[in-house]
């Protein structure tokens, strides 16, 4: 069932998103190369419980604070003081916080020091197929029309695209309907965008191959062939005359 927010709830989940483009802002510089992932999972909680806050993941007994994946890690890579950050890493953060019971979700992606071109390009393809989903967020359109848009994107730069995960609804809970695939031919409803949906698109772009693997973690998604993935995801929710990017860094909304 997709639930619709009112102007109450829109305002919680409004203040925790903007908790959460604060945190990025500040913890994004400090993301180097000889940290461990584990390093990077306690600022963020720190910054979290500092400032009224818990990590939303909790709620999915994830064993972290955030989700942080490096290179071919696709999403739910687990904190560890084992993995370290490496210099050329692309660096996927994940967080979710939970404030007052109103979630966000949003990742960014961080470049560490010497990339390769390659993943470089990868991580703007990324970004430009969620402007494009985000674009096609607006009253009237349906959720593949998102889709669509993300699709068109990396398939015209020859990237493979996660079938198998997808962005979805949020704000009361972690994951609510609808989900939100990144490819049009995915199976399941197509629901029209309605004003009050809060929505969490977040394209996941793989260099090569579509298809992705469970590590032994039962956590960690991987693509198949061990080439690289970007991961770049924001938090919106859908207004009669726009759509507000909630998780913005600089909070500002998009006109639809």
């Amino acid at each position: 069932m997709i639930r619709l927010k009112n102007r109450e709830e829109i305002e919680g989940i409004r203040k925790s998103c903007h908790l959460l483009a604060d945190m990025f802002n500040e913890i994004i510089p400090q993301v180097k190369a000889g940290m461990t992932t584990k390093d990077v999972d306690d600022i963020c909680k720190k910054f979290m419980v500092q400032h009224g806050g818990k990590p939303a993941w909790y709620r999915e007994n994830f064993p972290g604070a955030i989700c942080i994946s490096i290179n071919d890690e696709v999403i739910h890579g687990i904190p560890s003081k084992k993995r370290i950050i490496k210099d050329g890493d692309i660096v996927s953060i994940d967080v979710g916080i939970d404030l007052d019971g109103y979630i966000s979700d949003s990742t960014h992606s961080v470049l560490v020091g010497n990339v390769d071109p390659k993943i470089r390009k990868l991580d703007e393809v990324t970004l430009e197929c969620l402007k494009a989903g985000i674009e096609a967020c607006r009253v009237g359109n349906r959720i593949k029309d998102i889709s669509r848009a993300v699709e068109e994107i990396a398939r015209k730069h020859g990237y493979g695209i996660v079938y198998d995960y997808c962005g979805h609804g949020v704000g009361l809970d972690v994951h609510e309907d609808p989900n939100i695939p990144n490819v049009s031919d995915w199976g399941g409803p197509n629901p029209r965008i309605q004003e009050g949906m809060v929505l969490a698109i977040e394209p996941m772009i793989n260099l090569g191959t579509d298809d992705v693997v469970l590590a032994d973690d039962d956590w960690t998604v991987l693509t198949a062939d061990g080439l690289a993935s970007a991961h770049e995801e924001h938090t919106v929710v859908v207004f009669k005359d726009h759509t507000e990017i909630l998780t913005d860094l600089n909070y500002r909304s998009f006109k639809a």
